[in-house]
């Protein structure tokens, strides 16, 4: 694990290399967001972000979804795996919202969770983008980052989220969520992780430690 007397200074680097964090998922308000965050599951967010910018520009309230249906909206997400369940869940979301909530996301994690298509991941990332609440949702980046580098180990989702609530400073909780994706999506990857650039690798429990690659020579005459 990284050392208690450590983890403050993770997260102080991960903050001073990205020191404003945000979501990659393009979003309007609380809606288009619970939207952008549903889809995005098995899924890119630059594919997510593709397949909404049309659909952002016409659609900003769960009402506006129900008005514009399921089929219109299966042909605007189309290019988004497992786009047919995902279509019927969102207007049946936005059926629950309008009837339930006045039309209004919930800043609640059991009325978020109640809707369709919405799971804890999805409702963490709602409450943290939309509303501020220091949650972290564990998606597959956060859960490598966190039993590579021994941040927090578990061998579920909901185990590593419930270690990182636990070991994540008070300053850092608001961003830990972005810093930690973010790290997983660029440095920290699956395959190699650049740990020759890492803000963080001296801390980090991973070995043997992946390094620089060799820099190609530049072509001449004589090689080309």
């Amino acid at each position: 694990m990284v050392k208690a007397a450590d983890r403050y200074e993770f997260y102080a680097r991960l903050a001073e290399n990205i020191p404003e964090p945000e979501t990659e998922l393009n979003y309007t308000n609380a809606y288009t967001l619970l939207v952008a965050v549903a889809l995005s599951a098995q899924a890119t967010d630059v594919g997510v972000n593709k397949a909404t910018k049309a659909l952002f520009e016409t659609v900003a309230t769960p009402q506006e979804m129900l008005d514009l249906g399921e089929e219109a909206l299966k042909t605007h997400i189309k290019t988004v795996g497992l786009f047919n369940t995902k279509a019927k869940n969102v207007i049946a979301a936005a059926r629950m919202l309008v009837d339930e909530h006045g039309g209004e996301v919930p800043d609640d994690r059991e009325a978020l969770e109640a809707l369709p298509g919405v799971g804890r991941k999805t409702a963490n990332v709602v409450l943290n983008e939309a509303f501020g609440v220091p949650t972290i949702a564990v998606d597959t980046h956060i859960f490598r980052v966190s039993n590579r580098t021994g941040l927090a180990k578990g061998k579920t989702p909901l185990a590593v989220e419930k270690q990182l609530e636990k070991v994540t400073p008070q300053d850092f909780k608001r961003h830990a969520h972005h810093w930690l994706i973010l790290q997983g999506r660029y440095l920290c990857k699956a395959r190699t992780p650049e740990c020759w650039r890492c803000p963080v690798a001296e801390f980090c429990n991973f070995r043997p430690k992946t390094p620089e690659p060799a820099k190609r020579k530049p072509k001449t005459k004589a090689n080309a």
